[in-house]
């Protein structure tokens, strides 16, 4: 999670309108007054579509108006039903691949007529409410399939690209490629090197000029600079020809096998429905980064972006268009834009109608290899080199590439197929995967179970087990969250053999509390053995219970363990509630083996014995590291030996508190590599100059902002602070210690507040609850104007680069606030659930 999430703010413009009470309010009068916003950005979208349209429509072997009835219809149709305000529909460049197959197989209009069919799955799926779950698809299995779709378009494409036409299947394509070469047609590689290079340099123009070029869609520019060289140089080459619209084809009934054409209506419905369902999501993502307040845009309804585009699919299919679906260059260009609202993307809709009924004598003047070069570019680009490295970096490249091979060989519904058929064998290997070591420290020995403990690992288990001597002190691990019955059984007989033997056995894992008993038979005390070491192991219990909780003995508990009726004793354990290790000294037969475990950032451990009260604070740091070590490292030594070897790139300055009761990571929900934390006492910001500034905070600051360039500095203040406590209390003259020193910095919150010209900054729906809040929360406000004031931060609000956040953690109610408003009201508002981005 970000810290600097924004929240919703408050709208004082909007008008509330009143009505009588248990009456139905008044229908709101419904007026089309598109904003300017929404209205450069529909011509924005629309100068990217319509090259785009065309060139897909000519990718796909469909006629080429069919194109820009797909576009239109995505604009006006799927635009105002849609769930997602922002996403632009249309031909897709992901369902090439799939409608060309089509089309050669079952003819243009039973193509039209699968569309339709197509879109009434979609409307079936929106009304059973299943968008959520058809995102289920793993993304390697979905970048996969655009990766493949995209290999299999740059191919196709590269024949047109150099004067030939492409052939039936990705491999037929290759195998024809050198007799192409051979052969070129220098006029149409000419003019699709134009085409490319225009699409490839134009959005790196230098300067403010190019700055201002930029504006222009480099499409456009790429497609109208290929048309004017031909036409000015007099190249003879293969041009756009738009029929008249009085011999378009329109849907036909389907003819072909029954089967097949189920097929092709399921593969058209997912690939449609999961491109629109990630496009969807992708939108509201580059909505919640979009800079500046802006309006507030809701989140998407997927169910109901199902239901638009079904719903589009249907009226495209059955005027002759292609199939529709979210696109993302498009609605990326349309957030980009600065668009607020729907009418954006359906004044691009009413755009290429008028292009496509008033500018034909234009549009046909376009060469055909500038449109393959255009919709090649496009292809290229599906491979995401980004996605390459996110489904390597999980582990899940196999599947990537499984599903690419097979989408380009086979097709997309196989490769999907073969990708969800390999996603699931590797998710049952790392369920099966288990690795068992043993080793020995200081005289005791370990066995560490990493991954779940099933009957197929049980013989190595044994093994590793049968490695122990008779008598020895053995540390058992288990990290895994699943034992079955017959690893249970296995683990039971060894530890019963073991203690017997005068040996002795402490059970450490995610499960805190929980020991090898007799689930069956709870009526028996558990089986006893002799001397202090067979106590204690009697006594042992496991990090990774709920912590401080005293349950009683439950039978067969998830994996068939049974927790141990425990009278006291100190069962804090990482990433879960504790009570900062106020644990009573367990009795003497059970103290020893009991311990605890923590995380990172402030989870603070203590092992073992514990006295009433706080153990001594250096007995606890060896016990805290000791856990680190043992529970913990292993977890987090992969993501920590990433950032040793990339080094740190946190994407905020996080400044708060010294006060030991916040805890960063936690009430941020971030990890290793996040945050570039700077704590003082009283999250203060001295104001720069040699005699009033700090260099430990300026320095920070400084580095965050022009070494690591970070993207945001929030300022965290909470309640009860100490250091406001003192700043209130402080008396005039007396000694000058250090801290009094240090407190001066806050002189300028406690003007800010007693200052009746400046309205206090408060919190949403109540009050401050003394003056020690009100001064909390002055200081957030007060130490980001300081912050403006560091030369570092006001040149890098001024490019644009960096955001300020304020934040207020009220610890008695675990209650983050952050800062809205503008300079006269400023206001601490809830994160609402509804505010943040999918």
């Amino acid at each position: 999670m970000s810290a600097c999430t924004p929240t919703r703010a408050s709208d004082s413009t909007r008008t509330h309108r009143t009505h009588p009470p248990h009456s139905p309010p008044p229908a709101p009068r419904r007026r089309f007054r598109p904003a300017g916003a929404d209205v450069s950005a529909s011509i924005a979208v629309f100068l990217i579509a319509l090259p785009l349209s065309l060139g897909i429509a000519l990718a796909t072997g469909a006629p080429l108006q069919a194109g820009l009835v797909a576009a239109a219809v995505g604009g006006l149709v799927a635009g105002r039903i849609g769930g997602s305000a922002l996403q632009v529909s249309g031909p897709a460049a992901g369902l090439t691949v799939v409608t060309a197959d089509l089309i050669q197989r079952y003819g243009w209009r039973t193509t039209c007529a699968i569309t339709v069919l197509a879109g009434l799955a979609q409307i079936g799926l929106g009304c059973l409410r299943v968008a959520r779950t058809a995102l289920a698809v793993s993304p390697a299995i979905v970048h996969g399939m655009l990766a493949g779709i995209g290999v299999t378009i740059a191919v196709a494409q590269l024949h047109i690209v150099l004067g030939g036409r492409p052939q039936s299947s990705v491999l037929a394509n290759l195998r024809a490629l050198p007799a192409q070469l051979a052969q070129l047609a220098p006029a149409s590689v000419a003019v699709s090197t134009l085409t490319l290079a225009l699409l490839l340099l134009w959005p790196r123009l230098p300067g403010r000029a190019g700055q201002v070029l930029r504006k222009v869609p480099a499409p456009l520019v790429a497609v109208a600079g290929a048309t004017a060289t031909a036409a000015l140089a007099g190249l003879s080459l293969l041009k756009v020809d738009l029929p008249s619209w009085r011999n378009h084809a329109l849907a036909g009934l389907p003819e072909g096998p029954a089967l097949g054409l189920a097929a092709a209506v399921l593969t058209t419905t997912l690939v449609c429905s999961v491109q629109s369902l990630l496009g969807a999501i992708a939108v509201d993502k580059l909505v919640a980064s979009r800079p500046g307040p802006g309006v507030h845009i809701h989140r998407s309804d997927l169910d109901r972006e199902l239901l638009g585009q079904g719903a589009a699919n249907i009226v495209s299919g059955t005027l002759g268009g292609l199939p529709v679906a979210g696109v993302a260059v498009r609605s990326t260009a349309n957030v980009n834009a600065g668009a607020v609202s729907r009418n954006s993307t359906m004044l691009h809709g009413v755009l290429v109608v008028v292009a496509a009924l008033l500018m034909v004598p234009a549009l046909e003047l376009i060469p055909l290899a500038s449109l393959a070069a255009l919709v090649m570019a496009v292809g290229i680009q599906m491979v995401s080199l980004h996605h390459i490295r996110t489904v390597t970096r999980h582990r899940e490249v196999l599947v990537y590439a499984v599903t690419t091979l097979g989408v380009v060989v086979l097709g997309v519904l196989q490769g999907v197929a073969l990708g969800i058929a390999v996603a699931v064998a590797t998710a049952l290997h790392r369920l099966t995967r288990t690795r068992i070591t043993h080793d020995e420290q200081e005289g005791v020995h370990h066995v560490q179970v990493r991954g779940q403990l099933t009957f197929l690992a049980v013989p190595r288990l044994s093994r590793a087990l049968h490695l122990v001597p008779q008598g020895a002190d053995v540390v058992v691990e288990l990290s895994g969250s699943f034992m079955d019955h017959a690893a249970y059984e296995a683990l039971q007989d060894w530890q019963k053999t073991h203690i017997a033997q005068g040996g002795s056995v402490e059970l450490t894992g995610r499960r805190a509390g929980v020991r090898i008993g007799e689930p069956e038979d709870l009526s028996e005390p558990p089986a006893t053995a002799h001397g202090p070491e067979a106590q204690k192991a009697q006594a042992a219990v496991a990090t990774g219970s709920d912590a401080h909780q005293e349950d009683p003995p439950r039978p067969g508990h998830g994996t068939g363990l049974a927790e141990p009726v425990a009278s006291s004793g100190c069962r804090c354990r990482p990433w879960t509630p504790w009570r900062n290790h106020q644990c009573e000294r367990p009795p003497a037969a059970s103290r020893a083996g009991q311990h605890s475990g923590t995380g990172a950032d402030g989870r603070q451990a203590a092992l073992g014995d514990t006295s009433p009260g706080p153990e001594p604070g250096g007995r606890q740091l060896v016990r805290g590291i000791s856990a680190f070590q043992r529970n913990t490292a292993p977890l987090v030594r992969g993501e920590l030996a990433r950032l040793a070897r990339e080094g740190q790139r946190p994407t905020q300055l996080f400044l708060t508190c010294a006060d030991s009761r916040l805890v960063t990571s936690m009430i941020t929900s971030s990890g290793p590599g996040d945050l570039f934390v700077v704590r003082n006492v009283g999250n203060l910001v001295p104001l720069p100059g040699a005699e009033s500034g700090d260099d430990s905070v300026a320095a920070a600051i400084e580095y965050a902002v022009e070494v690591l360039q970070v993207r945001s500095i929030t300022v965290c203040g909470h309640s009860g602070c100490g250091a406001m406590q003192a700043l209130l209390n402080s008396e005039p003259g007396g000694a000058r210690t250090p801290l009094k020193r240090w407190l001066r910095h806050g002189l300028p919150s406690l003007e800010r507040m007693a200052d009746d010209n400046r309205p206090w900054a408060r919190l949403a729906g109540r009050g401050p609850a003394d003056a020690v809040e009100q001064l909390c929360l002055t200081n957030v406000v007060e130490q980001l104007e300081h912050l403006r004031a560091h030369d570092s931060v006001a040149r890098a609000l001024r490019e644009g680069a960096l955001e300020l956040h304020g934040m207020y953690f009220h610890v008695g109610e675990a209650q983050a606030y952050l800062l809205t408003g503008a300079d006269q009201d400023r206001v601490f508002d809830h994160v609402r659930e509804a505010d943040l981005p999918a």
